[in-house]
């Protein structure tokens, strides 16, 4: 059997696998789950919106109402008070102190009456001190504590007028101040010291402030509970008087958002709080991280939402570098707020806003008062996501999406057959080391679902991205080779022009293929709600590039010798390591390197790598007037490089071919990237490589009738 029929043996196992993956996994349920959740939800936090109420010189519950009236937004989330805000209250006489900051004091004792002083007798630095002023507030906090802390917790004392109640602390659940150096005259550090500064104890939710209640009903809004639950102190008991405050305020069951370490209940298992979920048709919250990468996940949050059948939405808090996303980028007002919201829903399953009000740009403490900036706000947002089909309401969840494991195994097949499409282009092997290879490829895949049951997805997800980005650099570069071979070097431009559209549209539908195929194992709802991710993208991202280098190699050679044909030859790895270096190469190995880093740096969302204004205002523009926004790197950059590398390879410029092929390599590694972010809905990623492409085909056409015209004219200047 001959190389070619093996190839073609190879090519139809391929596409007969990746069918039969296709059809049997999660892709159609992925799609319906996705176009069904089209339901998003605003969530005003309260406290924040108190403090906006007072410098505009109104009251809150005005303030709430007009929300409610004007916007549509009627949920408010009530943080329960704990310790910690009590004493920040300027408005209750309530303070609570470690006893290492309180017997710091000169003549502390003096502060307090003689069954004060007998209650601390026994007292250590860790134990956590309650002074109560406020009679009328006395019940409210002697009921709570009394309702979720075990009563060998604490200590009362009550004296009419003043109050007491004194915590067991200990070194566990103090809270230290940051290592801090005392140091002499010469500035030389003598020691290091650390204060106790805190406790859990003081951070613990102790209920919500009826008066807040109060203000939130008198507007006609909805209380949304925020907890705060620390371990140690987060037993069941807690969890069932957490609940019976919610429904005693005619809090909102809709959607629990936990606070602190972990949900209620945890430290006796989350029982209580699922069949509370269960009864009530309640939605977890899943907060984004402020890297918009994951969620915070606390304690027994996944158990949770595992346990509900994924009964759970992702939450985008308003963290505080977005509310001062004021007037920047030279717009007149919340613009780019407003662009933030809208990537946050189309692109991240994100179905909650949290929203908390807008600041003056780089002002810590002074927000936007005008409430029509808020109104054209929403307005805009809701105008916008109403194109994609969203509408406000109460948040969808997700149907369930589950991978299938036969869909992955028929996927690894498909992998095996690609493998050895590329090694076959790379080394001359024959029919029985081919076998070998296959079969030690299917066994590979085999071994890895036995050994790695749990990582296999990932696995297998991470293979198909790096195997189909090889593929498509392959297509690529044998495409040129064959227009090369096929075209003269003074062949039409026209002629050229359509062969390197063809080789880029092969090129990009393999890629495309790739990052189809690299979202099916990993499409499911952990990964939809983000509580898993991709790994290795900078990786995945990084072998195709070193692979264009063996590829190209084994088309073209190292030297100007025409390669009859395709195969990596020890001698063309042998002379690009022992040739001559001079300066240009290392002035043009320099910028690439520096381009190359700078685009892995800028791929995911922990880059410190700012957006330039410019850029942020481009992006901005194309996302307002397109389903999906293309890639800049592929439709300015990688796919006119691609196309101008196969002219460039047509007219025998082999130096500038390859740089160019090097560059567009890039492009058809972030197509398959596209794929790698399950959280992005499928349709998106199509809508965005077409943009990419059709914008691509033409700024490349363009540049190669370009560089066409000033060839004509050059010749015909040097023939005069």
């Amino acid at each position: 059997m001959n190389q070619k029929n093996i190839r073609r043996y190879l090519i139809a196992i391929l596409v007969g696998s990746l069918v039969f993956s296709g059809l049997t996994g999660p892709f159609k349920n992925r799609i319906v789950a996705e176009s069904d959740a089209k339901k998003y939800d605003v969530i005003l936090d309260y406290e924040e919106m108190e403090a906006l109420s007072n410098q505009a010189g109104e009251p809150v519950s005005e303030l709430l109402a007009k929300f409610k009236n004007e916007i549509g937004i009627s949920k408010v989330a009530l943080i329960e008070e704990n310790l910690d805000s009590l004493t920040q209250n300027e408005n209750i006489d309530v303070f609570a102190y470690p006893m290492d900051v309180i017997t710091k004091k000169v003549n502390w004792k003096n502060d307090y009456p003689q069954e004060a002083l007998a209650m601390l007798k026994d007292a250590d630095k860790y134990d956590i001190l309650v002074e109560i002023g406020d009679e009328s507030f006395k019940d409210f906090l002697f009921t709570q504590v009394q309702a979720r802390f075990d009563s060998k917790q604490y200590k009362t004392l009550d004296l009419g007028s003043r109050a007491f109640i004194l915590f067991d602390g200990n070194s566990k659940n103090a809270l230290y101040s940051q290592l801090y150096k005392l140091v002499n005259s010469e500035k030389e550090g003598v020691i290091e010291k650390s204060d106790v500064i805190g406790s859990k104890i003081m951070l613990v939710g102790l209920g919500m402030l009826p008066e807040k209640v109060e203000k939130i009903k008198e507007a006609g809004c909805e209380i949304v509970p925020r907890t705060l639950c620390y371990s140690g102190f987060n037993t069941s008991r807690f969890a069932k008087d957490v609940i019976a405050q919610i429904e005693k305020n005619g809090a909102s069951g809709e959607y629990i958002i936990p606070g602190g370490e972990a949900v209620i209940g945890n430290d006796d298992g989350t029982s209580v709080l699922k069949n509370y979920i269960e009864k009530n048709n309640s939605k977890l919250g899943l907060i984004e991280t402020t890297t918009q990468r994951g969620n915070i996940m606390q304690g027994g949050l996944e158990e949770l939402v595992v346990g509900t059948n994924y009964k759970a939405v992702r939450i985008f808090s308003i963290w505080n570098y977005i509310q001062y996303r004021y007037k920047v980028y030279g717009y007149s007002g919340a613009q780019e707020i407003e662009n933030t919201l809208f990537r946050a829903i189309t692109e991240r399953n994100i179905r909650v806003i949290y929203f908390k009000p807008i600041k003056e740009n780089q002002d810590l403490y002074t927000y936007v008062t005008n409430f029509s900036e808020y109104k054209e706000l929403f307005e805009n947002l809701d105008a916008r996501l109403a194109k994609h089909g969203f509408t406000m309401g109460s948040a969808s969840v997700m149907k369930t999406v589950k991978n299938n494991a036969v869909s992955d195994i028929a996927l690894g097949l498909a992998l095996v057959c690609a493998t050895m499409l590329i090694l076959a282009t790379l080394f001359e092997l024959d029919l029985k080391k081919q076998a070998i290879l296959a079969l030690v490829g299917v066994l590979g895949i085999g071994a890895a679902k036995y050994v790695m049951p749990n990582s296999f997805v990932l696995f297998l997800s991470f293979m198909t991205a790096v195997i189909f980005a090889c593929l498509a650099i392959t297509v690529f570069v044998c495409g040129a080779k064959q227009a090369q071979a096929k075209l003269s070097e003074d062949a039409g431009g026209a002629s050229v022009g359509v062969a390197a559209l063809t080789v880029l549209l092969l090129s990009v539908l393999v890629a495309l293929v790739g990052g189809t195929f690299t979202a099916l194992p990993l499409s499911s709802n952990p990964f939809m709600l983000e509580m898993d991710i991709f790994r290795g993208v900078k990786i995945a991202q990084l072998i195709p590039i070193v692979y264009f280098f063996g590829v190209y190699l084994a088309y073209f050679g190292f030297d100007e010798k025409k390669k009859e044909h395709a195969e990596l030859e020890f001698e063309d790895i042998k002379k690009m390591l022992s040739t001559n270096v001079r300066f240009w190469m290392v002035i043009l190995a320099g910028i690439l390197g520096a381009v190359g880093a700078y685009y892995i740096l800028r791929t995911g969302h922990e880059s410190n790598l700012e957006v330039s204004s410019t850029e942020m205002l481009f992006r901005n523009y194309l996302e307002d007037h397109l389903v999906a926004r293309p890639r800049n790197k592929e439709f300015l950059f990688a796919f006119p490089c691609l196309m101008l590398s196969v002219y460039m390879f047509v007219r025998r410029k082999k130096l500038i071919a390859f740089i160019l092929g090097l560059c567009s390599v890039v492009g058809l590694t972030s197509v398959i990237n596209t794929f790698m972010h399950i959280r992005t809905p499928l349709y998106l990623g199509y809508f965005r490589t077409g943009y990419s492409i059709i914008f691509g085909m033409v700024l490349g056409l363009v540049a190669i009738t370009a560089i066409e015209v000033c060839r004509l004219i050059w010749k015909r200047y040097t023939k005069s």
